[in-house]
């Protein structure tokens, strides 16, 4: 009976996972109808990663391979796609931009890292100071004050195109 009935939580969570999702992409799309004089979308490219570790994204916990990052800006809402390769695993998500000193030298995700966790935090592109930056999930602030903050970062580049 226990079984059963933590089946049915942890199908509803997941539900209500991809509920999320589905409601934040029609958001989306209901702002560029709504609005397309002042809907200036701007698609910096799909970006390429190969992700060396178990990371969370958002509110997404995924594993590491291969992903696909795709970004997609509009004057009222930005919102980053992460798929793995495969189309296995993926997560949609609101960002904000952000600024870097100067034009990083590389592609780039940047991650935040407590303990064995890692939480997507940053986007760069190559020579742009313009990128995205991830809000921290309540996950992340909750694991974050019981352990000290690392960053890891990980090489990207245009899909497509192989790495350095």
């Amino acid at each position: 009976m226990f079984i059963e009935g933590s089946t049915k939580d942890q199908a509803s969570r997941t539900g209500t996972k991809g509920l999320q999702l589905l409601m934040l992409f029609i958001g989306f799309v209901f702002a560029l109808t709504v609005n397309p004089g002042q809907a200036h979308a701007q698609v910096i490219g799909d970006l390429e990663a190969n992700i060396p570790f178990q990371f969370h994204a958002g509110d997404a916990k995924l594993p590491a391979g291969k992903y696909v990052i795709h970004v997609l800006d509009n004057s009222d809402l930005t919102v980053m796609e992460i798929s793995s390769a495969d189309g296995s695993a993926s997560a949609l998500f609101e960002v904000r931009q952000a600024e870097a000193n100067s034009g990083p030298a590389k592609t780039e995700l940047i991650f935040n890292k407590y303990g064995k966790n890692y939480f997507l935090a940053k986007l760069f592109d190559e020579g742009n100071p313009g990128g995205s930056t991830v809000d921290k999930s309540r996950y992340e602030e909750k694991v974050g004050e019981a352990a000290a903050e690392a960053q890891a970062h990980v090489p990207a580049h245009r899909k497509g195109q192989q790495g350095s």
